[in-house]
């Protein structure tokens, strides 16, 4: 049922990309929303078949969800070697109109797979930054709202309880007013042998931006002070392959109080560590006479394991666990059911989707589009799913960011007002 007592009906979702956020978050949070009956058909669409192979015969998700299974396209069948880098348009097309489209592909690419699941009527859901350029995130909030479209951006740390508890602490002037802060977030260096070396090059993207973001994002969504300046530099390194990236990120964002974030990014952590990755945010404030402070150890969350024999990706004996992002659980039912804030993200997209169409059902076309643009409005203000209305910020300062690193960290202004946009200082 919807918030009005209707009956909902359930979507098919198809998810472009078959990487490493599909495999870790994305399908098993999809395949849980299945068999609870949100979600019907599944498809995956990836550039080429051994992304599609691999997660058809990934233990871990077949033994937490048995008996389910997704379209592949390209089909198993093709040759491993053979590209479709347009197959994914064809499938969109095939699509029922108004159902999920989840983009999961390397940043550059969101733009364009946005706008064909929009062309094609479909409800998006894009894993962050949604673009690089705030004139796109604009384009896309204008096109979906005309449509009655609704787009989300998975910026998961606004789901985070941690990051709950301090934005309604900051609202209720519990700590006062933020004034400096620093965070932290260095994914491991594996990363450099997986798909990443074929995309995640200099000229596309960066530390800061592909995750440095999140950080961005979660201070703005506890403070809702706005970015006015940025200056990133980075540290190039070569991948396996040969391909030069941005290894190496540290980026500093200042707010329009004068505030001041900075932000240290990099593909290193230690394969022989005992985290996952590396993450945290201290933040200080001013209050009268006192300072208040919000510090999240999010690499570390009071928990540890030590395995007999090495498990994960990187094969590390002791680790520190967080039980809070994402983990399979025994549940009620077979299987395992994924727990944790990136599951919660990513299933209250897919559920403001099937809202949507469930209180629009029996509507005529024009009562239709209006029931759908109020629904998207109330959902840009609550703003707890980042959307392009409501996260507009973080396209300004991904922009701002890489203007900066491609200039040695030159400082770069972001503008608001009648015409929003970044320029070097």
């Amino acid at each position: 049922m919807n918030q009005n007592n209707k009956p909902t009906k359930p979507v098919d979702v198809t998810i472009v990309g078959g990487g490493m956020i599909t495999n870790d978050l994305i399908l098993p949070s999809v395949y849980h929303m299945q068999r609870t009956g949100l979600v019907k058909d599944i498809n995956i669409c990836a550039l080429n078949s051994p992304p599609l192979k691999a997660l058809k015969e990934n233990k871990e998700i077949l033994d937490a969800f048995p008996e389910q299974d997704f379209n592949a396209y390209p089909a198993l069948t093709e040759d491993p070697k053979k590209n479709f880098p347009a197959l994914y348009k064809e499938v969109l097309s095939k699509m029922a109109p108004r159902q999920a489209v989840i983009v999961a592909m390397p940043d550059q690419f969101h733009y364009e797979v946005v706008m064909e699941a929009l062309k094609n009527n479909q409800h998006v859901l894009c894993v962050k930054p949604l673009v690089l350029k705030y004139q796109q995130d604009i384009e896309i909030e204008k096109i979906a709202l005309e449509k009655g479209l609704f787009v989300g951006v998975e910026y998961h740390k606004r789901f985070d309880r941690r990051a709950l508890m301090a934005k309604r602490g900051y609202k209720l002037g519990h700590f006062g007013e933020f004034v400096m802060g620093e965070a932290k977030m260095i994914e491991p260096y594996y990363y450099r042998s997986s798909n990443f070396q074929n995309w995640f090059t200099c000229e596309n993207t960066d530390p800061f931006v592909y995750v440095g973001c999140h950080y961005v994002d979660l201070t703005y969504f506890i403070t809702g002070l706005k970015p006015v300046e940025v200056n990133v530099s980075g540290v190039k390194g070569k991948f396996p392959n040969g391909n030069v990236g941005y290894m190496w990120a540290n980026g500093r964002v200042k707010f329009e109080n004068g505030a001041i974030l900075s932000v240290i990014d990099g593909l290193g952590y230690p394969d022989e560590g005992a985290g996952s990755n590396e993450q945290c945010l201290s933040m200080f404030f001013e209050g009268k006479g006192k300072s208040g402070l919000i510090k999240h150890d999010d690499q570390f969350r009071g928990v540890s394991h030590c395995y007999l024999e090495g498990i994960g990706c990187a094969g590390s004996h002791f680790n520190f666990i967080n039980p809070d992002f994402y983990k399979l659980v025994s549940w009620e039912g077979k299987g395992f059911k994924p727990i944790g804030y990136g599951y919660e993200s990513v299933a209250a997209s897919i559920n403001a989707m099937i809202r949507i169409e469930g209180e629009v059902a029996g509507l005529s076309e024009d009562k239709s589009l209006k029931k759908r643009q109020e629904i998207i409005k109330e959902i840009d203000e609550n703003g707890l799913i980042a959307t392009p209305a409501n996260s507009y910020i973080n396209e300004l300062v991904v922009e701002a960011a890489r203007m900066s690193i491609l200039k040695d960290g030159m400082p770069v202004k972001i503008n608001y007002g009648k015409n929003p946009g970044a320029e070097l200082r």
